[in-house]
């Protein structure tokens, strides 16, 4: 399929910098295929010290068979920081596919045509020109032995972390969809040479295909720009992060791209706050469950209890066993959607921590329980936790998408400001203990997994407070003083009742 047959539009991007004895014989490669009104070149000069700029003018104002552009930054913006303009130029100017090369020739613009067929097959949202599928011939082609082993040992290790399979991470020849790019924060992204591996990482956690087709390798005689070691050091760092930010250890916005909403799903089976919960439940009791999201624990909560209720904002349509009943309610609304006093037990499992004024919200559930003094259940994270020490130490405090520094938590706990908290609202907590860290969700539940949260257990025992990833607490709502005051009255005069009684 050519370009002639398909209506797509084509950006030719060609990144430049101290190229004015290249820059044209680049131009001039381009296929006569491509020299169509589908096709515009765009050369942006990255304010270079030689000629570059005026040396592209010259291109641009002759007559030619395809539009050429030539811009020149007002400052140096590096090469991912030109890549960013291009990109951006892309689409705001309606094209559909961008094919990035570089103004000193070292990849070949007679590849392209090779190169856009993927996306006219819509088999691609990006294709990248490879020089390691046949690995040989990139040392055939000139590329010095170091940066080949470099180039293999820094691919290896970030397939490895991201989990990918790509032949090569560092090729500069690449062409991508607008829609792709329109799907990824690629403006986040560095204005540094891992720029490209940035936007790997973003493609890769957008679901976005990848396609390598072989490219020959050409090194002349251009300068290279690259500090190779601290190439190195930002790619480790960057990959690093983004598992990092994949796993919700930390949050990094260049690479939240938009995925699926996070859900917080079932974590049974193994020493969980949700094992603990459902063991907690008193058989034939009847359970208020607030903040149950998809219903999941109310539905193993209804196991034992008589009958569960959840509460929440976004709740299922249906729900998921007979004796439980689903209400949509906002947390942070000051009157409950149910009596409370009729509840035998109320658990909240990793919701405190998402409202803003728990004291309060503590307050009201109180004085809603009456004079029933229920079991309240809770679970939340354990700000405490080694690992959230480690980072501060290094001088980090980084929020994920999920997990104990959750972007949505807007109060985080100790054990023991957690126990505060309980004392001054009026509870009487009966037993605090410490949750292991979800290791099966991490690691699979198999032996490596199993075997972490009983090491995690042991540790609990020796500091709960430096070890466990979650807080398990239990306490009895005392009635507040008006209650009391009245229960009083009525129990001293149903006392005065029998005492007349007996004396008659």
């Amino acid at each position: 399929m050519s370009l002639d047959s398909t209506s797509q539009r084509v950006l030719i991007f060609v990144v430049a910098y101290n190229a004015e004895k290249t820059i044209e014989s680049v131009l001039d490669r381009i296929p006569a295929e491509l020299r169509t009104r589908n096709v515009e070149v765009l050369v942006i000069d990255d304010s270079s010290k030689d000629a570059t700029f005026q040396t592209g003018l010259k291109r641009e104002d002759r007559t030619s068979d395809f539009k050429i552009t030539i811009l020149r930054t007002p400052v140096n913006q590096g090469y991912g920081g030109n890549q960013k303009l291009g990109y951006r130029y892309a689409i705001d100017n309606g094209f559909d596919i961008v094919a990035l090369i570089h103004g000193d020739g070292q990849y070949a613009p007679e590849k392209l045509p090779v190169l856009l067929e993927p996306f006219f097959k819509g088999e691609a949202d990006a294709v990248f020109g490879s020089r390691m599928i046949n690995k040989q011939d990139a040392l055939k082609g000139g590329m010095p032995l170091y940066k080949w082993v470099g180039n293999q040992v820094l691919t290896n290790f970030q397939n490895a972390l991201l989990g990918s399979k790509l032949s090569e991470f560092h090729s500069g020849y690449r062409l991508y969809s607008t829609k792709a790019l329109a799907r990824i924060p690629f403006e986040r992204n560095s204005n540094d040479f891992h720029f490209d591996t940035d936007i790997i990482v973003q493609l890769h956690f957008a679901g976005l295909k990848i396609v390598e087709i072989p490219i020959p390798t050409f090194y002349g005689d251009e300068i290279c720009h690259v500090n190779g070691m601290k190439y190195a050091w930002d790619i480790f760092r960057t990959m690093l992060r983004a598992v990092c930010h994949e796993k919700n250890l930390l949050y990094d916005r260049k690479f939240d791209v938009g995925q699926v909403e996070l859900t917080y799903d079932l974590k049974m089976g193994f020493a969980s706050s949700h094992t603990f919960a459902v063991d907690a439940v008193a058989p034939g009791s009847k359970v208020l469950d607030i903040g149950c999201g998809q219903g999941y624990v109310a539905k193993e909560l209804a196991t034992k209890a008589a009958h569960v209720t959840g509460i929440d904002q976004y709740v299922p349509a249906e729900p998921s066993a007979s004796n439980v009943q689903l209400t949509r309610w906002d947390l942070d609304m000051h009157e409950f959607p149910v009596q409370v006093s009729e509840f035998d037990q109320i658990f909240m499992l990793d919701v405190i921590e998402h409202l803003h004024d728990p004291e309060a919200f503590m307050e009201t559930l109180r004085s809603a329980t009456g004079r029933k003094r229920p079991e309240i259940v809770l679970t939340t994270a354990n700000i405490g936790f080694f690992i959230t020490r480690f980072m501060l130490f290094l001088g980090h405090f980084n929020y994920g998408r999920k997990g104990i520094l959750d972007r949505t938590h807007t109060r985080l706990f100790t054990f023991n400001s957690l126990k505060e908290l309980f004392d001054q609202t009026g509870y009487k907590v009966t037993e605090v203990k410490g949750i292991p860290a979800p290791f099966p969700k991490a690691l699979g539940d198999n032996f490596l997994g199993r075997f972490c949260i009983g090491v995690n257990q042991f540790l609990i025992k020796i500091s709960k407070g430096l070890f466990s990833y979650q807080i398990f607490l239990r306490a009895q709502a005392l009635p507040t003083v008006p209650a009391l005051l009245r229960e009083t009255i009525e129990r001293s005069d149903e006392m005065k009742k029998a005492v007349a009684t007996a004396g008659v």
